[in-house]
């Protein structure tokens, strides 16, 4: 019997964390939204402005019978650079903030543990700034933002 679970990570632009996320196995849907702001039900072009707070966020539904928190975790550190405030490659604003937004003591503690293994461990020159928040409102961005990659036939938007 499935035991589901939700994730929310933003790390930059979405449609590449979804991409990311989308056909691991145990993973079982994904969507591209936005949460973390002070605005309701905002639109693409609201978040871009960068004044409504909201972060380019994935939400995993997952089967932890399949895959763990911490595998996601670990994949979601190892797909980003953690270490940048508010952007991701050419992307720039608070919107492309690496954030965790947790749903339960037991993420947030899951998610602590492994950003303080990543600092000790000295992969990178700079501190990690990942944000680990709880979760407020997920918001589904507009559909056409919706698996943008996959409809596209582009394997990531990485530069």
């Amino acid at each position: 019997m499935a035991k589901l679970d939700k994730a929310i990570f933003a790390a930059g632009c979405f449609w590449g964390v979804q991409e990311t996320f989308r056909t691991l196995p145990g993973v079982k849907k994904t969507t591209v939204g936005y949460t973390g702001g002070n605005v309701k039900n905002p639109t693409y072009e609201q978040v871009c402005t960068g004044r409504t707070g909201h972060a380019e966020a994935v939400e995993i539904e997952f089967d932890l019978n399949e895959i763990s928190y911490a595998k996601l975790l670990s994949i979601f550190f190892k797909n980003h650079d953690p270490t940048q405030k508010n952007r991701q490659g050419p992307d720039v604003g608070s919107q492309y903030r690496s954030a965790i937004f947790f749903h339960s003591k037991k993420q947030e503690e899951e998610a602590e543990k492994a950003k303080a293994e990543l600092e000790k461990s000295k992969k990178f020159q700079k501190p990690v700034v990942t944000e680990i928040v709880p979760a407020s409102e997920f918001y589904p961005a507009e559909e056409y933002h919706q698996g943008y990659l996959k409809k596209r036939n582009i394997a990531s938007c990485h530069f």
